[in-house]
């Protein structure tokens, strides 16, 4: 009657909170739950069993070695069937018994064979006419001493997993503790204290009320009747099956009924009318879930606008889904192809900017090789000097004093000149990986998700790149091959050494003195054509050139039959986009169902 009298109110609220935590928004959301803690051996999980009405993993040690979300569905009409969940596994089935061996098995694919946890959740979704629509989440029991095959700091593992659950403020803490110890110094329970100080949304199950000694049943009515550690949501006490009744095949309904007789007869709990039995407690944890999913109904549905805004803005990152129409997906292809072409010819004329402006990065690179170009009209006047100086001693011959061979400077020349060939290779390898990072990164951005474009693109862009550098690298050559020739016209050559004389006063021209002032004129001549000529060969070559064929490559596309095959998206990509589909779609039925609730 409970359950039918609920049933319309509670199950769209947990329903809607299932939902979203099934599509992986938990987290985002720190969606509203019951999460169970206890001690090892403190009938956590009798109580669980009691709840659902089947049995559980049971045994010493770590039992429960992964997060156990337990979905329990009320059904009046409804035959008992359950599914189980992790990862990208679920298995549906109708057998209660099945139970144990599909949430072991469920663990050891995820923490391995042995006592080891893993923080992966499995998902138990029970449906049956026997349950009560609730929701909990079963956390691996507060160990304090590592055991063989475990790992030594197992302890801690556990109480890290423990405490990421229950700080969230949306989470209602279910402390279970056996009323046979010191309440005071249960270690669940001074976990929950440490943060929920004030006990708001905290609720104790004392467990095991039958093996409490004689004369101390006084002590656990003070705890439920909040007198020793108040907790806003009080105390249940459960008495579920023990081992004894386990070994003699008793079944959880019958458990059930046993604990109520328990209960009915006790001399000092009997009293204690709604704060005891699984039935009571399941009422309670019901009512308890609503009203804590309701107090947080008005935060959600701000998170979920919010979320609704950023997968929306994910989605439209993702490019538009390629069309299924064949005449669709060539036009497409070709929409996709111009706005590549529109950006790598931009790219080239200096128009965009991708990770900085390419034409600034380059011009960085013309800098130094201009740099390298100014510091070497210094050596060449040096050794111009010092082959003046000594002339007489080494190249003289029966001429007068005064007069020189042409030969010998025009070898200074061409020595120095050639040493200048590297640097200008450098400069075209250095300016080529950096066009070709642009384009890659044009390719990357244009072609998100099409991984048959992005292959072709790269290994073109490479290839022309290639080609180009090449290209680039043998007319510069040529351009240094030519000015071993060591020449200038007459006219341009009296211009720039009438503007190196105007700072020096020169009486007699023609003296061997003079020489090197002379040739440093000549030399500057060299500098200012090699400065200009070696970046506009890279730049004609590499950029604009290698831009102009990458566009006329990936243009050739356009006529391939297998349209399919260049326009394949990334698995990845579908995959994401489905994803947030899905949970798109879910949020706007969430959002839908908070706006109607």
């Amino acid at each position: 009657m409970f359950q039918d009298q609920l049933k319309e109110k509670v199950r769209p609220l947990i329903d809607l909170i299932d939902e979203m935590r099934y599509l992986g928004i938990e987290k985002q959301l720190n969606l509203p739950a019951i999460v169970v803690v206890g001690d090892q051996s403190s009938g956590k999980s009798s109580v669980l069993e009691a709840l659902s009405g089947v049995a559980l993993p049971r045994g010493t040690g770590i039992v429960t070695r992964c997060p156990l979300l337990l979905q329990l569905c009320y059904e009046k009409h409804n035959v008992w069937k359950a599914e189980i969940s992790y990862c990208e596994q679920m298995h549906e089935f109708t057998e209660p018994s099945k139970v144990v061996n599909y949430v072991e098995e469920a663990q050891n694919d995820l923490a391995g064979e042995g006592d080891g946890i893993c923080e992966e959740l499995i998902t138990l979704k029970i449906k049956s006419n026997t349950v009560c629509d609730l929701t909990l989440i079963d956390l691996p029991g507060i160990a304090r001493v590592a055991v063989k095959g475990q790992p030594e700091d197992i302890g801690e593992k556990i109480k890290g997993l423990i405490l990421n659950y229950i700080k969230r403020k949306e989470t209602i803490i279910l402390v279970v503790v056996p009323c046979n110890v010191d309440i005071a110094t249960t270690e669940a329970l001074q976990m929950a204290q440490q943060v929920d100080v004030e006990g708001t949304r905290t609720l104790a199950i004392l467990t095991k009320p039958d093996l409490i000694d004689p004369g101390a049943e006084n002590t656990i009515l003070d705890i439920v009747h909040n007198r020793t550690i108040p907790l806003n949501l009080g105390y249940v006490i459960v008495k579920c099956r023990g081992q004894k009744q386990i070994d003699e095949n008793m079944s959880i309904i019958d458990a059930i009924e046993d604990e109520k007789e328990f209960f009915k007869r006790h001399l000092h709990f009997s009293s204690l009318e709604e704060k005891t039995t699984i039935i009571n407690l399941s009422r309670k944890l019901t009512v308890t879930l609503v009203e804590h999913i309701k107090i947080s109904l008005p935060e959600m549905s701000e998170k979920i606008k919010k979320l609704l805004g950023d997968v929306r803005d994910k989605l439209n990152k993702l490019k538009h889904e390629p069309p299924q129409d064949l005449s669709e997906k060539r036009k497409h292809l070709i929409k996709v192809m111009t706005v590549f072409i529109e950006k790598i010819t931009q790219l080239s004329k200096g128009d965009i900017i991708t990770e900085g402006n390419l034409f600034v990065l380059m011009r960085k690179d013309y800098k130094q090789w201009m740099g390298i170009l100014t510091n070497s009209i210094e050596n060449y006047q040096k050794h111009v000097q010092e082959v003046a100086a000594e002339y007489d001693k080494t190249h003289r011959g029966s001429e007068l004093p005064g007069f020189s061979n042409y030969n010998v400077f025009r070898q200074v020349a061409q020595t120095l000149l050639g040493e200048l060939v590297n640097p200008a290779m450098m400069t075209v390898h250095s300016v080529r990986e950096m066009v070709q990072k642009q384009f890659d990164i044009l390719s990357k951005d244009c072609f998100e998700g099409y991984s048959f474009l992005q292959e072709f693109s790269k290994r073109n862009i490479e290839s022309i790149q290639d080609q180009q550098s090449q290209m680039a690298m043998g007319r510069i050559k040529e351009q240094f091959e030519m000015e071993m020739l060591v020449y200038t016209q007459d006219e341009i050559f009296n211009i720039q050494n009438k503007l190196d004389s105007e700072t020096t006063d020169y009486t007699e021209q023609d003296k061997r003195t003079n020489y090197p002032e002379l040739l440093k004129a000549y030399y500057e001549i060299v500098v200012q054509r090699m400065g200009d000529q070696v970046p506009m060969l890279i730049y004609y070559f590499i950029l604009k050139e290698g831009a102009k064929n990458v566009c006329s490559e990936m243009l050739s596309l356009l006529y391939e039959d297998d349209i399919d095959k260049i326009l394949q998206e990334d698995s990845c990509i579908e995959m994401n986009r489905a994803k947030l589909k899905a949970q798109l779609k879910c949020l706007l039925h969430a959002n839908e169902k908070l706006n109607n609730l």
